[in-house]
Protein backbone atom coordinates (compact mmCIF):
# COMPACT_ATOMS: atom_id res chain seq x y z
CA UNK A 1 0.00 0.00 0.00
CA UNK A 2 2.85 2.21 0.69
CA UNK A 3 4.71 1.65 -2.34
CA UNK A 4 1.58 2.36 -4.11
CA UNK A 5 1.10 5.56 -2.35
CA UNK A 6 4.60 6.70 -3.51
CA UNK A 7 3.90 5.73 -6.91
CA UNK A 8 0.96 8.09 -6.98
CA UNK A 9 2.47 10.75 -5.15
CA UNK A 10 5.32 10.88 -7.84
CA UNK A 11 2.48 10.70 -10.47
CA UNK A 12 1.03 13.84 -9.22
CA UNK A 13 4.55 15.70 -8.71
CA UNK A 14 5.51 14.66 -12.75
CA UNK A 15 2.09 16.62 -13.66
CA UNK A 16 2.24 19.42 -11.76
CA UNK A 17 5.96 20.14 -12.81
CA UNK A 18 5.15 19.75 -16.41
CA UNK A 19 1.99 22.07 -15.22
CA UNK A 20 4.41 24.94 -13.60
CA UNK A 21 6.82 24.41 -16.56
CA UNK A 22 4.11 25.24 -19.50
CA UNK A 23 2.62 28.19 -17.78
CA UNK A 24 5.75 29.88 -16.47
CA UNK A 25 6.39 29.31 -20.24
CA UNK A 26 3.24 30.79 -21.59
CA UNK A 27 3.00 33.48 -18.67
CA UNK A 28 6.39 34.86 -19.70
CA UNK A 29 6.15 34.79 -23.52
CA UNK A 30 2.44 36.39 -23.44
CA UNK A 31 3.70 39.41 -20.94
CA UNK A 32 6.90 39.61 -22.75
CA UNK A 33 4.80 40.99 -25.64
CA UNK A 34 3.29 43.41 -23.78
CA UNK A 35 6.81 44.52 -22.30
CA UNK A 36 8.33 44.67 -26.11
CA UNK A 37 5.75 46.52 -27.48
CA UNK A 38 5.21 48.84 -24.39
CA UNK A 39 9.44 49.59 -24.62
CA UNK A 40 8.86 49.89 -28.45
CA UNK A 41 6.37 52.70 -28.07
CA UNK A 42 8.54 54.19 -24.99
CA UNK A 43 6.12 53.55 -22.72
CA UNK A 44 8.24 52.83 -18.95
CA UNK A 45 7.37 48.88 -17.44
CA UNK A 46 7.79 49.34 -13.52
CA UNK A 47 7.61 46.32 -13.29
CA UNK A 48 7.76 42.29 -14.99
CA UNK A 49 6.55 39.77 -13.13
CA UNK A 50 6.10 35.89 -13.42
CA UNK A 51 3.18 34.86 -11.17
CA UNK A 52 1.88 37.45 -9.01
CA UNK A 53 3.43 38.93 -5.62
CA UNK A 54 0.54 39.84 -2.90
CA UNK A 55 2.58 41.14 -0.16
CA UNK A 56 5.73 39.96 -0.64
CA UNK A 57 7.73 38.32 -4.14
CA UNK A 58 10.24 34.81 -4.00
CA UNK A 59 12.63 36.83 -5.99
CA UNK A 60 12.89 40.40 -7.51
CA UNK A 61 15.92 42.95 -8.78
CA UNK A 62 15.15 46.26 -9.92
CA UNK A 63 17.24 46.89 -13.55
CA UNK A 64 17.19 50.56 -14.56
CA UNK A 65 13.44 51.65 -14.74
CA UNK A 66 11.54 47.59 -14.03
CA UNK A 67 11.63 45.59 -11.27
CA UNK A 68 11.45 41.89 -12.74
CA UNK A 69 10.47 39.06 -10.14
CA UNK A 70 8.52 35.48 -9.20
CA UNK A 71 5.59 35.76 -7.11
CA UNK A 72 4.48 33.25 -4.55
CA UNK A 73 0.84 33.03 -5.96
CA UNK A 74 1.00 30.82 -9.63
CA UNK A 75 -2.81 31.92 -10.95
CA UNK A 76 -0.83 34.18 -13.99
CA UNK A 77 1.32 36.68 -14.27
CA UNK A 78 1.84 40.54 -15.49
CA UNK A 79 3.76 43.65 -16.24
CA UNK A 80 2.87 47.15 -14.82
CA UNK A 81 3.16 50.00 -17.39
CA UNK A 82 3.00 53.04 -16.28
CA UNK A 83 -0.30 55.02 -16.56
CA UNK A 84 -2.14 52.07 -17.00
CA UNK A 85 -5.20 51.05 -15.37
CA UNK A 86 -4.95 47.70 -14.43
CA UNK A 87 -4.73 45.11 -12.04
CA UNK A 88 -2.45 46.62 -9.40
CA UNK A 89 -5.27 49.37 -9.08
CA UNK A 90 -2.60 52.49 -8.57
CA UNK A 91 -5.02 54.77 -8.31
CA UNK A 92 -2.91 57.04 -6.60
CA UNK A 93 -0.71 57.49 -9.80
CA UNK A 94 -3.60 58.13 -12.28
CA UNK A 95 -4.60 61.01 -10.31
CA UNK A 96 -1.62 62.71 -11.56
CA UNK A 97 -0.91 64.83 -14.78
CA UNK A 98 0.18 62.73 -17.82
CA UNK A 99 3.88 62.31 -18.23
CA UNK A 100 5.07 61.44 -21.88
CA UNK A 101 6.41 57.76 -20.99
CA UNK A 102 2.73 56.86 -19.40
CA UNK A 103 0.55 54.24 -21.43
CA UNK A 104 -2.19 56.60 -21.11
CA UNK A 105 -0.76 59.56 -22.71
CA UNK A 106 -0.05 57.24 -25.77
CA UNK A 107 -2.11 57.59 -29.25
CA UNK A 108 -4.84 54.88 -29.73
CA UNK A 109 -3.29 52.79 -32.13
CA UNK A 110 -0.25 52.35 -30.10
CA UNK A 111 -2.12 51.31 -26.73
CA UNK A 112 -4.13 48.92 -28.72
CA UNK A 113 -0.78 47.46 -30.43
CA UNK A 114 -0.07 46.44 -26.81
CA UNK A 115 -2.69 45.45 -25.44
CA UNK A 116 -3.15 42.58 -28.81
CA UNK A 117 0.67 41.63 -28.30
CA UNK A 118 -0.06 39.61 -25.45
CA UNK A 119 -2.09 37.48 -27.11
CA UNK A 120 -0.02 37.41 -30.78
CA UNK A 121 2.71 36.22 -28.74
CA UNK A 122 0.25 33.64 -27.61
CA UNK A 123 -0.78 32.27 -31.55
CA UNK A 124 2.87 32.56 -32.49
CA UNK A 125 4.59 30.63 -30.12
CA UNK A 126 1.74 28.04 -30.56
CA UNK A 127 2.95 27.85 -34.35
CA UNK A 128 6.20 27.94 -33.52
CA UNK A 129 5.94 24.79 -31.48
CA UNK A 130 4.04 23.03 -33.79
CA UNK A 131 6.58 23.64 -36.34
CA UNK A 132 9.35 22.27 -34.41
CA UNK A 133 7.14 19.23 -33.43
CA UNK A 134 6.24 18.35 -36.83
CA UNK A 135 10.15 18.74 -38.00
CA UNK A 136 11.09 16.62 -34.79
CA UNK A 137 8.45 13.96 -34.29
CA UNK A 138 5.97 14.79 -37.19
CA UNK A 139 2.66 14.85 -37.81
CA UNK A 140 1.35 11.56 -36.81
CA UNK A 141 -2.55 9.69 -38.21
CA UNK A 142 -4.06 6.70 -37.04
CA UNK A 143 -6.63 5.94 -39.55
CA UNK A 144 -9.81 4.92 -37.45
CA UNK A 145 -10.43 2.01 -39.67
CA UNK A 146 -6.64 0.88 -39.09
CA UNK A 147 -7.81 -0.23 -35.70
CA UNK A 148 -7.54 -4.32 -35.56
CA UNK A 149 -9.74 -4.55 -32.73
CA UNK A 150 -11.84 -1.90 -33.66
CA UNK A 151 -12.62 0.36 -30.44
CA UNK A 152 -12.97 -0.01 -26.47
CA UNK A 153 -15.78 2.11 -24.89
CA UNK A 154 -14.43 3.18 -21.45
CA UNK A 155 -17.24 5.03 -21.11
CA UNK A 156 -21.04 3.38 -19.86
CA UNK A 157 -22.70 6.94 -21.57
CA UNK A 158 -21.64 5.85 -25.28
CA UNK A 159 -22.09 2.14 -24.65
CA UNK A 160 -26.03 3.31 -23.92
CA UNK A 161 -25.58 5.05 -27.33
CA UNK A 162 -24.92 2.44 -29.25
CA UNK A 163 -21.70 2.25 -29.55
CA UNK A 164 -20.17 -0.96 -28.53
CA UNK A 165 -16.29 -2.79 -27.90
CA UNK A 166 -14.96 -3.83 -31.03
CA UNK A 167 -16.61 -1.26 -33.44
CA UNK A 168 -14.52 0.17 -36.12
CA UNK A 169 -15.69 3.86 -36.88
CA UNK A 170 -15.83 4.59 -40.17
CA UNK A 171 -17.38 8.78 -40.48
CA UNK A 172 -18.45 10.85 -37.27
CA UNK A 173 -21.20 13.51 -38.87
CA UNK A 174 -20.86 12.17 -42.61
CA UNK A 175 -17.01 13.03 -42.46
CA UNK A 176 -14.58 10.58 -42.83
CA UNK A 177 -12.82 8.87 -39.86
CA UNK A 178 -9.03 9.22 -41.38
CA UNK A 179 -7.69 10.16 -38.20
CA UNK A 180 -8.68 8.31 -34.74
CA UNK A 181 -7.11 11.35 -32.49
CA UNK A 182 -9.41 13.89 -34.55
CA UNK A 183 -12.39 11.55 -34.70
CA UNK A 184 -12.10 10.78 -30.63
CA UNK A 185 -12.34 14.41 -30.40
CA UNK A 186 -15.01 15.12 -32.90
CA UNK A 187 -17.33 12.85 -31.12
CA UNK A 188 -17.90 15.27 -28.42
CA UNK A 189 -19.27 17.61 -30.74
CA UNK A 190 -21.05 15.65 -33.57
CA UNK A 191 -24.63 14.66 -34.00
CA UNK A 192 -24.28 11.29 -35.42
CA UNK A 193 -21.52 8.34 -35.56
CA UNK A 194 -21.41 5.72 -38.35
CA UNK A 195 -19.79 2.40 -37.23
CA UNK A 196 -19.26 -1.43 -38.90
CA UNK A 197 -19.80 -3.79 -36.40
CA UNK A 198 -20.01 -7.74 -37.47
CA UNK A 199 -19.65 -6.60 -41.36
CA UNK A 200 -22.04 -4.43 -41.12
CA UNK A 201 -22.98 -0.82 -41.13
CA UNK A 202 -24.55 0.93 -37.83
CA UNK A 203 -25.82 4.42 -37.68
CA UNK A 204 -26.06 5.85 -34.66
CA UNK A 205 -27.49 9.30 -33.40
CA UNK A 206 -25.92 10.93 -30.41
CA UNK A 207 -27.25 13.60 -28.06
CA UNK A 208 -26.97 17.57 -28.03
CA UNK A 209 -26.47 16.81 -24.51
CA UNK A 210 -23.58 13.96 -25.02
CA UNK A 211 -21.10 16.41 -23.72
CA UNK A 212 -22.59 16.91 -20.47
CA UNK A 213 -23.27 13.29 -19.86
CA UNK A 214 -19.62 12.28 -20.50
CA UNK A 215 -18.33 14.92 -18.04
CA UNK A 216 -20.93 13.75 -15.57
CA UNK A 217 -19.97 9.92 -16.01
CA UNK A 218 -15.94 10.69 -16.15
CA UNK A 219 -16.19 13.16 -13.19
CA UNK A 220 -13.69 11.29 -10.97
CA UNK A 221 -11.70 9.79 -14.41
CA UNK A 222 -10.59 12.08 -17.32
CA UNK A 223 -9.42 9.40 -19.06
CA UNK A 224 -9.93 8.96 -22.30
CA UNK A 225 -14.13 7.75 -23.04
CA UNK A 226 -12.94 5.99 -26.23
CA UNK A 227 -9.45 4.21 -27.30
CA UNK A 228 -8.37 1.54 -29.09
CA UNK A 229 -8.95 -2.02 -28.28
CA UNK A 230 -6.03 -4.08 -27.47
CA UNK A 231 -4.83 -7.87 -26.28
CA UNK A 232 -3.19 -7.91 -23.03
CA UNK A 233 0.36 -8.41 -22.97
CA UNK A 234 2.47 -7.50 -20.17
CA UNK A 235 4.81 -4.57 -20.62
CA UNK A 236 6.22 -3.62 -17.70
CA UNK A 237 5.79 -5.76 -14.49
CA UNK A 238 7.19 -4.11 -10.90
CA UNK A 239 9.58 -6.11 -9.24
CA UNK A 240 8.50 -5.30 -6.11
CA UNK A 241 4.65 -5.64 -7.00
CA UNK A 242 2.18 -8.33 -6.04
CA UNK A 243 1.81 -9.17 -10.14
CA UNK A 244 5.44 -9.93 -9.95
CA UNK A 245 6.11 -12.09 -6.97
CA UNK A 246 2.60 -13.89 -7.89
CA UNK A 247 4.63 -14.96 -11.17
CA UNK A 248 4.15 -12.44 -14.05
CA UNK A 249 6.52 -11.46 -16.46
CA UNK A 250 7.29 -9.42 -18.80
CA UNK A 251 5.39 -10.33 -22.46
CA UNK A 252 3.20 -12.83 -20.70
CA UNK A 253 -0.15 -12.56 -22.64
CA UNK A 254 -2.95 -13.24 -19.85
CA UNK A 255 -5.53 -15.56 -21.55
CA UNK A 256 -7.65 -16.10 -18.63
CA UNK A 257 -9.30 -15.68 -15.16
CA UNK A 258 -10.64 -18.34 -13.42
CA UNK A 259 -12.80 -20.16 -15.06
CA UNK A 260 -13.51 -16.92 -17.56
CA UNK A 261 -11.21 -16.63 -21.12
CA UNK A 262 -9.56 -13.28 -21.96
CA UNK A 263 -8.78 -11.80 -25.05
CA UNK A 264 -8.65 -8.13 -24.15
CA UNK A 265 -7.65 -5.81 -22.32
CA UNK A 266 -10.91 -4.12 -21.32
CA UNK A 267 -12.37 -7.74 -20.46
CA UNK A 268 -9.41 -8.07 -18.13
CA UNK A 269 -10.16 -5.24 -16.19
CA UNK A 270 -14.06 -5.68 -15.94
CA UNK A 271 -13.56 -9.39 -14.43
CA UNK A 272 -11.12 -7.51 -12.17
CA UNK A 273 -13.26 -5.04 -10.81
CA UNK A 274 -15.76 -8.56 -9.96
CA UNK A 275 -12.72 -9.91 -7.92
CA UNK A 276 -11.41 -7.10 -5.58
CA UNK A 277 -9.19 -7.96 -3.06
CA UNK A 278 -9.44 -11.54 -3.92
CA UNK A 279 -6.81 -14.17 -5.28
CA UNK A 280 -7.77 -15.54 -8.58
CA UNK A 281 -6.31 -17.91 -10.89
CA UNK A 282 -4.30 -16.20 -13.59
CA UNK A 283 -3.75 -18.06 -16.78
CA UNK A 284 -1.46 -16.49 -19.30
CA UNK A 285 0.57 -17.74 -22.15
CA UNK A 286 4.05 -17.69 -22.29
CA UNK A 287 6.75 -18.74 -25.12
CA UNK A 288 3.94 -20.49 -26.36
CA UNK A 289 2.77 -22.76 -23.79
CA UNK A 290 0.03 -21.80 -21.14
CA UNK A 291 0.90 -21.33 -17.46
CA UNK A 292 -1.38 -20.61 -14.43
CA UNK A 293 -0.81 -19.08 -10.49
CA UNK A 294 -2.51 -17.32 -7.95
CA UNK A 295 -2.36 -13.65 -7.85
CA UNK A 296 -3.86 -11.44 -5.40
CA UNK A 297 -6.19 -8.49 -6.81
CA UNK A 298 -5.98 -5.15 -5.12
CA UNK A 299 -8.70 -2.72 -3.61
CA UNK A 300 -8.96 -0.94 -6.79
CA UNK A 301 -9.13 -4.21 -8.80
CA UNK A 302 -5.59 -3.92 -9.91
CA UNK A 303 -2.90 -6.60 -10.38
CA UNK A 304 -0.06 -4.26 -10.81
CA UNK A 305 1.28 -4.36 -14.04
CA UNK A 306 1.82 -2.09 -17.13
CA UNK A 307 0.43 -3.71 -20.37
CA UNK A 308 1.75 -3.27 -24.17
CA UNK A 309 0.37 -0.46 -26.04
CA UNK A 310 -1.55 1.43 -23.00
CA UNK A 311 -1.92 4.77 -24.19
CA UNK A 312 1.13 3.84 -26.72
CA UNK A 313 0.94 4.56 -30.25
CA UNK A 314 4.33 3.19 -31.65
CA UNK A 315 3.85 0.35 -29.62
CA UNK A 316 0.62 -0.68 -31.21
CA UNK A 317 1.67 -0.23 -34.18
CA UNK A 318 4.98 -2.52 -34.25
CA UNK A 319 2.65 -5.12 -32.37
CA UNK A 320 0.60 -4.80 -35.91
CA UNK A 321 -2.61 -3.30 -33.79
CA UNK A 322 -3.35 0.26 -35.58
CA UNK A 323 -1.58 1.39 -38.47
CA UNK A 324 0.58 4.67 -37.36
CA UNK A 325 1.33 7.16 -40.42
CA UNK A 326 4.08 9.64 -39.56
CA UNK A 327 4.98 12.72 -41.74
CA UNK A 328 7.90 14.72 -41.04
CA UNK A 329 8.29 18.19 -42.50
CA UNK A 330 11.38 20.05 -43.81
CA UNK A 331 12.45 23.02 -42.30
CA UNK A 332 10.73 25.38 -44.51
CA UNK A 333 7.67 23.05 -44.69
CA UNK A 334 7.54 23.06 -41.35
CA UNK A 335 6.66 26.51 -40.91
CA UNK A 336 3.21 26.47 -43.24
CA UNK A 337 2.19 23.53 -42.02
CA UNK A 338 2.58 25.04 -38.45
CA UNK A 339 -0.14 28.00 -39.17
CA UNK A 340 -2.53 25.38 -40.48
CA UNK A 341 -2.14 23.42 -37.49
CA UNK A 342 -2.82 26.37 -35.15
CA UNK A 343 -6.15 27.56 -37.31
CA UNK A 344 -7.14 24.09 -36.66
CA UNK A 345 -6.47 23.65 -33.14
CA UNK A 346 -8.40 27.12 -32.42
CA UNK A 347 -11.46 26.39 -34.94
CA UNK A 348 -11.47 23.30 -32.40
CA UNK A 349 -10.96 24.94 -29.35
CA UNK A 350 -13.63 27.28 -30.56
CA UNK A 351 -15.87 25.20 -31.01
CA UNK A 352 -15.67 23.20 -27.75
CA UNK A 353 -15.88 26.52 -25.95
CA UNK A 354 -19.38 27.18 -28.07
CA UNK A 355 -20.58 23.97 -26.49
CA UNK A 356 -19.25 25.11 -23.40
CA UNK A 357 -21.49 28.02 -23.00
CA UNK A 358 -25.18 26.22 -24.76
CA UNK A 359 -26.89 25.18 -21.51
CA UNK A 360 -28.43 22.75 -23.41
CA UNK A 361 -24.77 20.76 -24.43
CA UNK A 362 -24.25 20.36 -20.17
CA UNK A 363 -20.51 21.25 -21.26
CA UNK A 364 -20.25 23.97 -18.33
CA UNK A 365 -20.58 21.21 -15.85
CA UNK A 366 -16.85 20.07 -17.30
CA UNK A 367 -15.25 23.30 -16.96
CA UNK A 368 -12.18 22.89 -14.74
CA UNK A 369 -9.76 24.63 -13.57
CA UNK A 370 -5.43 23.73 -12.69
CA UNK A 371 -6.31 19.87 -11.55
CA UNK A 372 -8.25 19.51 -14.91
CA UNK A 373 -5.19 21.15 -16.68
CA UNK A 374 -2.64 19.65 -14.85
CA UNK A 375 -4.29 15.94 -15.48
CA UNK A 376 -3.77 15.91 -18.78
CA UNK A 377 -0.05 15.87 -19.04
CA UNK A 378 1.57 12.21 -19.29
CA UNK A 379 1.73 11.11 -15.52
CA UNK A 380 3.99 8.08 -15.41
CA UNK A 381 7.17 9.91 -17.14
CA UNK A 382 8.47 13.25 -18.88
CA UNK A 383 7.44 12.56 -22.55
CA UNK A 384 8.65 16.18 -24.25
CA UNK A 385 6.42 15.53 -27.16
CA UNK A 386 3.62 15.43 -25.41
CA UNK A 387 4.35 18.28 -23.53
CA UNK A 388 5.42 20.70 -26.41
CA UNK A 389 2.11 19.55 -27.89
CA UNK A 390 -0.05 19.94 -24.75
CA UNK A 391 1.99 23.57 -24.18
CA UNK A 392 0.58 24.69 -27.46
CA UNK A 393 -2.61 23.67 -27.34
CA UNK A 394 -3.11 25.48 -24.00
CA UNK A 395 -0.89 28.69 -25.72
CA UNK A 396 -3.84 28.38 -28.04
CA UNK A 397 -6.27 28.79 -25.49
CA UNK A 398 -5.14 31.56 -23.54
CA UNK A 399 -4.82 33.64 -26.34
CA UNK A 400 -8.33 33.08 -26.99
CA UNK A 401 -9.43 33.47 -23.30
CA UNK A 402 -7.42 36.58 -23.19
CA UNK A 403 -9.39 38.11 -26.41
CA UNK A 404 -13.00 37.64 -24.67
CA UNK A 405 -14.36 41.07 -24.03
CA UNK A 406 -13.98 40.71 -20.24
CA UNK A 407 -12.90 43.63 -18.53
CA UNK A 408 -9.41 43.26 -16.74
CA UNK A 409 -8.69 40.82 -19.43
CA UNK A 410 -6.82 41.79 -22.94
CA UNK A 411 -9.69 41.50 -24.83
CA UNK A 412 -11.52 44.53 -22.28
CA UNK A 413 -8.81 47.05 -23.37
CA UNK A 414 -8.74 46.08 -26.71
CA UNK A 415 -12.41 46.77 -26.28
CA UNK A 416 -12.59 49.87 -25.15
CA UNK A 417 -10.18 51.05 -27.05
CA UNK A 418 -11.80 50.34 -30.15
CA UNK A 419 -14.46 52.52 -29.29
CA UNK A 420 -12.43 54.87 -28.61
CA UNK A 421 -10.78 54.63 -32.07
CA UNK A 422 -14.72 54.25 -33.46
CA UNK A 423 -16.20 56.96 -31.73
CA UNK A 424 -13.43 59.57 -30.96
CA UNK A 425 -14.23 59.60 -27.54
CA UNK A 426 -12.26 57.99 -24.56
CA UNK A 427 -13.47 56.49 -21.69
CA UNK A 428 -12.78 58.19 -18.36
CA UNK A 429 -9.94 56.72 -16.11
CA UNK A 430 -13.02 56.60 -13.04
CA UNK A 431 -15.37 54.36 -15.56
CA UNK A 432 -11.71 52.15 -16.57
CA UNK A 433 -10.98 51.61 -12.37
CA UNK A 434 -14.64 50.15 -12.32
CA UNK A 435 -14.72 48.32 -15.16
CA UNK A 436 -11.33 47.03 -13.84
CA UNK A 437 -12.87 46.13 -10.45
CA UNK A 438 -16.32 44.15 -12.46
CA UNK A 439 -13.67 42.06 -14.32
CA UNK A 440 -11.62 41.48 -11.91
CA UNK A 441 -14.29 39.78 -9.75
CA UNK A 442 -15.51 38.58 -12.64
CA UNK A 443 -12.74 36.51 -13.24
CA UNK A 444 -12.02 35.59 -9.52
CA UNK A 445 -15.38 33.78 -9.28
CA UNK A 446 -14.95 32.22 -12.72
CA UNK A 447 -11.74 30.72 -11.31
CA UNK A 448 -13.62 29.92 -8.08
CA UNK A 449 -15.91 27.94 -10.30
CA UNK A 450 -13.81 26.39 -12.37
CA UNK A 451 -11.41 24.97 -9.25
CA UNK A 452 -14.25 23.88 -7.21
CA UNK A 453 -15.89 22.26 -10.15
CA UNK A 454 -12.58 20.27 -10.27
CA UNK A 455 -12.67 19.19 -6.53
CA UNK A 456 -16.18 19.27 -5.65
CA UNK A 457 -18.32 18.92 -8.71
CA UNK A 458 -19.99 22.18 -8.31
CA UNK A 459 -21.50 22.15 -12.01
CA UNK A 460 -23.00 18.72 -11.42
Amino acid sequence: MNYLLAINWSNIGLQVGQLLLALSILIILHEFGHYITARWFKCRVEKFFLFFDPWFALVKRKVKDTVYGIGWLPLGGYVKIAGMVDESMDTEAMKQPPKEWEFRSKPAWQRLIIMLAGITMNVLTAFVIYAFILMIWGDKKIPANSLKYGVHVVDSTLYKMGIRNGDKIISVDGKPAEDFEKVFRAVILASNITVERNGETVNIKLPVDLLGQLIENRRKDMSLFLEPRIPVMALYVPDTGNAFKAGLRKNDKIVGIDGDTINFYDELKNDLQEHKNQVVNLRVLRNGNEISFKAPVDSEGKLGFIPYGYGNFEQMDSLGWVKLNVKKYGFFEAFPAGIKKTGNELAYYIDQFKKIVNPKTGGYKGVGGFKAIGSIFPKYQWDWEAFWRITAFLSIILAFMNLLPIPALDGGHVLFTLYEIVTGRKPSDKFLEYAQIAGMVILLALMLYANGNDWFGWGK
